[in-house]
């Protein structure tokens, strides 16, 4: 995720844009940049890596000035967080400059037909095959019909702006998945990746939709979708307390961190695979190569949302690593004389770092001599500090006491465990990590895309039908029953719906005797084609679909997208994005977050400070 801001008027551009990107430095820190047209129709750019007052440092001793530019705060999703890969990134002749918060799914082959066109690049980054793009078609084109056939060779997910000084005056705004938002103020306009960027110069805003192109100039501005025909998108005042702009727009930190979900995925894998090789690396450990080819078993540890995590874990690494694991909560660890030695590696999940039961199953296993690898979301924080090994979540804070971004980030961390493993093992092969690692990236932009439906009050919608009753069930197979548990989970804590997750194959030993006309059932029934072993998990999934529906209970079922057997049985769909099964689970959490979230709206719950509950257990 990545901060933007554009600014067109007769204020000096420089501060308007600094200013803008100091408002939106937690989408992202690690380098930043701006670009503007001078009076003499001179494009200038000044970029430096690390925080927002490394680029204020750079423009102090290189001033430059302006009434039109663009500016860019990063997160890196490819390459390095360095001055050459921050943002805004050129052509060859200097003249079209663009900034992005997205990703470009095929920029490989556009960069190798663009290559063999004669264009050099100079970034590690996806994003500047966008500037060479708009170069090429720019030499028959206008600008803006420059801008529009490069759009539509892009796949992926991007918010976009374009600057030329060949067409000044102006600026592009382009949509499709992360946010931009359009600010109208008095002879001046603006765009940015979130409102609070704009509130301290307008409150008059409007959000391009997907597939808008808004041209920003001195005299107004301009939608049109990707075809050039008009558009209209009506603007509204934003009346915002400061504590609501703090939210970044969002009613609630819960709602905001659900969104911050595909950053935080992003975050957590940046820098630690190669797409080329599919190659993992965890550089922050202390525990050796040799002993993690050693050892024989993993115990993983960790309480409440974690401790779904940690299960889904169980799966990841006996699938990729084929070492068996065994998972505990925290809170009874200690209490039963477990059997470890140094040939078992013990795993703590826990997002503050400080949860007392955790803690002490930690120091139980480091007393009966197992190493231990912390999981966690805060560097410094007791686990890690007693910790062998730390993979850090960068999932960034979260307030809200339902953790949500903070799950994800956990799965993304296992996935990186379990291939590492396998790969130091030999049990996952070259071509199969590099698949996966493949697929591993793109799960952010697929999580943006199941979002989207929060635009079309998809959600609401579903939470208005059920909000009232009493009692939810949630089935799940294999990897998919951590999920069915977590989805529960959520539901319980902030809506105060009694919520069961239970394996699937075990309806019939109990649960069955449940299910009624009042009763609805989740049913998480994802399947991967390409996996035999997944499968046959949905062809069982879709049995218990219909065993439900004999019974007369009410069927919600998330499905992959184009699905067709579950679909038919079901009175309720939601559809994924096709993902690996191992994968799929960052994604099938997401509905589920936003199902409890809304349900909980209705019931006039305090989504963020539910009773009883606190963020970090500190006591056991």
């Amino acid at each position: 995720m990545c901060g933007i801001v554009g600014y067109i008027g007769p204020k000096k551009v420089v501060p308007v844009i600094i200013e803008g990107l100091r408002k939106l430095e937690y989408r992202g820190y690690d380098s930043a940049g701006i670009a503007v047209v001078n009076a003499a129709g001179k494009m200038e750019i000044r970029r430096a890596p690390g925080k927002l007052r490394n680029l204020e440092e750079a423009i102090q001793k290189a001033p430059l000035d302006g009434t039109y530019g663009i500016g860019h705060t990063r997160w890196a999703t490819h390459g390095r967080p360095t001055e050459e890969n921050a943002h805004p990134h050129r052509d060859c002749t200097g003249q079209y400059v663009v900034v992005h918060n997205g990703i470009v799914e095929n920029y490989l082959e556009l960069k190798e037909k663009l290559q063999k066109q004669g264009h050099k690049f100079v970034t590690e980054t996806d994003t500047e095959i966008v500037a060479h793009l708009v170069e090429e078609y720019a030499k028959t084109l206008s600008f803006e019909e420059a801008v529009r056939r490069t759009l539509k060779d892009l796949r992926g997910i991007y918010s976009l702006v374009f600057l030329s000084a060949k067409d000044p005056q102006k600026l592009i705004a382009a949509r499709i998945g992360p946010p931009s938002v359009i600010g109208l103020g008095d002879g001046e306009y603006f765009v940015a990746s979130d409102i609070p960027a704009l509130l301290e110069h307008t409150r008059e805003i409007f959000f391009l939709a997907d597939g808008d192109i808004a041209i920003l100039s001195r005299d107004g501005v301009r939608v049109t979708d990707l075809d050039g025909k008009p558009v209209s998108r009506p603007s509204h005042h934003v009346a915002w307390d400061p504590i609501m702009a703090e939210k970044g727009g969002y009613k609630h930190f819960m709602q905001k961190e659900i969104f911050e979900q595909p950053r935080a995925v992003r975050d957590t894998i940046l820098n630690r695979i190669s797409q080329d090789t599919g190659k993992v690396f965890l550089d922050e450990m202390q525990i050796t190569d040799q002993q993690f080819r050693g050892f024989e078993k993993v115990r993983i540890v960790a309480c409440g949302t974690s401790w779904h995590a940690a299960l889904a874990g169980k799966f990841m690494i006996e699938r990729l690593a084929r070492i068996p694991v065994e998972v505990d909560y925290g809170s009874e660890f200690r209490y039963r004389d477990p059997i470890l030695d140094s040939k078992t590696l013990t795993v703590c999940i826990s997002q503050s770092g400080e949860t007392a039961d955790t803690l002490a199953a930690q120091r139980e296993a480091k007393q009966k001599g197992s190493p231990t690898l912390a999981i966690c979301n805060v560097m410094g924080s007791m686990v890690t500090r007693e910790a062998a090994g730390t993979l850090l979540t960068h999932a960034g804070p979260e307030i809200g006491v339902a953790s949500t971004k903070a799950f994800t980030s956990q799965l993304a961390s296992l996935v990186l465990l379990a291939s590492y493993l396998g790969q130091l093992r030999g049990t996952l092969s070259p071509e199969a990590a590099r698949h996966l690692m493949l697929e591993f990236t793109r799960i952010p932009h697929k999580i943006e895309t199941i979002l989207q439906a929060e635009q079309t009050g998809f959600y609401e919608n579903l939470a208005r039908q059920f909000f009232r009753h009493t009692d939810f069930l949630y089935l799940g197979r294999g990897v998919h029953y951590p999920i069915a548990l977590e989805g529960a989970l959520k539901l319980k804590e902030i809506s105060y719906i009694h919520a069961e997750g239970y394996p699937s194959g075990e309806m019939k030993h109990g649960p069955n005797a449940l299910i009624d006309e009042n009763l609805p059932v989740v049913v998480l029934a994802t399947r991967d084609d390409s996996d035999p072993a997944s499968m046959t998990l949905y062809e069982k999934s879709v049995s218990n679909i219909k065993e439900v529906k004999a019974r007369d209970g009410i069927v919600i079922s998330v499905v992959t997208e184009g699905d067709h057997l579950a679909r038919e049985a079901s009175d309720h769909i939601i559809e994924l994005p096709p993902a690996p099964e191992l994968l799929a689970t960052m994604l099938e959490i997401v509905p589920l977050q936003l199902l409890a979230y809304h349900i909980a709206i209705r019931r006039g719950c305090d989504v963020d400070q539910p009773r009883n509950l606190a963020k970090s257990v500190t006591v056991e």
